[in-house]
């Protein structure tokens, strides 16, 4: 872009900005609040602030670089899918899940991902780059804004859309950091969820940093022959080097981990696997988040029948996992990650 997105700068590198105008710092609050806030659009709505420096925020920034080009709604839960258009014409995806307790909003990080897990379309067509800070916050301004029109809130955020959050990971955090201000949107922290497919040295990184979010791991295995035919970064790092840093992290936060795990039929489902899984997670405070898997046509996975979901789900218990069965949301339109990107390109 030839201008700055404005959602790129947290609120000190604002007020820094402000002062090098020649204005008082206070200024940047009043801005910052009518972003977050009033969630004005354009910077002539910003009517306290002076003439002069709302002139000068033009010329220099953009609040809006993205374009909604598609949106499909679930006729049987509510869940809205955005297919948005960036400035450089590349697409990506935003998700409203609407729940019991609040709007949760899932946000992709970069357009594409690189990780070839076979159970998923966001990585069809590769990495192509990383979202920015202000992209991602764009993201959920989007979702937000619509609430607007209904009188409601985002709730929680996920970072699990299409790409790896810890791959882009300054971006990330300075996503979080923005959006958990209290000038700002005032989510809190234990209400985001960043999901990895277990980067070992980023969570590593991110357990140092004592955020107060919740670590999603995509775990889909219990041994590294199995989770490597299906997720390429196992090469790189093994589940007992991924375990490792999930104590870690664990010790140095003291919060809980999520695992996700994708049940795919005749693949990762039967008893034998929920036994090793139980024993591989005995040793590690943690939540398993099954997930029976969305039919993706072109990786030709089949979902594993509700009665084998169930004994599956006994069985960690019974070895003293605890475990959830994921409400499905969406299952109408291209819901799961990826799928409605790749359907547009092509890909599919």
């Amino acid at each position: 872009m030839d201008k700055i997105h404005i959602y790129n700068l947290d609120l000190p590198e604002l007020e820094e900005w402000v002062t090098s105008q020649g204005q008082p710092r206070f200024r940047a609050k009043q801005i910052f609040s009518w972003l977050y806030k009033k969630r004005v659009v354009a910077f002539q709505d910003m009517t306290d602030l002076p003439n002069a420096l709302r002139e000068q925020l033009q010329q220099t920034f953009v609040i809006k670089s993205i374009k909604e080009r598609l949106r499909q709604v679930s006729q049987k839960d509510g869940t809205t899918k955005f297919l948005l258009e960036l400035f450089d014409g590349t697409t990506i995806e935003t998700v409203l899940m609407p729940h019991s307790y609040g709007n949760s909003v899932c946000v992709s990080t970069q357009v594409g991902c690189k990780m070839g897990c076979k159970f998923c379309a966001s990585t069809l067509g590769g990495l192509i780059r990383h979202l920015t800070a202000g992209e991602i916050i764009e993201e959920l301004m989007t979702v937000q804004l619509l609430l607007d029109e209904r009188g409601e809130r985002v709730s929680s955020v996920v970072l699990m859309g299409s790409g790896e959050p810890l791959e882009n990971y300054d971006h990330s955090m300075k996503f979080i950091d923005i959006i958990t201000r209290p000038e700002g949107l005032q989510i809190g922290s234990r209400h985001i969820t960043v999901s990895t497919v277990g980067l070992v040295p980023a969570i590593r990184r991110l357990a140092d940093e004592k955020r107060q979010i919740t670590l999603a791991v995509s775990l889909h295995a219990p041994t590294d022959e199995l989770r490597q035919s299906m997720m390429p970064i196992n090469k790189a790092y093994s589940i007992d080097e991924l375990m490792q840093a999930c104590q870690y992290y664990f010790k140095t936060t003291g919060r809980r981990i999520s695992f996700e795990y994708a049940l795919i039929g005749g693949k990762n489902d039967s008893l034998q696997n929920a036994r090793e899984l139980a024993g591989l997670l005995s040793q590690i405070p943690c939540h398993v988040n099954l997930i029976p898997v969305n039919y993706v046509p072109e990786r030709n996975f089949k979902r594993t029948p509700e009665d084998e979901i169930r004994a599956f789900v006994k069985e960690l218990e019974r070895n003293g996992v605890n475990a959830t069965v994921r409400r499905e949301m969406g299952s109408d339109i291209a819901a799961a990650c990826g799928q409605l990107r790749a359907q547009q390109q092509g890909l599919v």
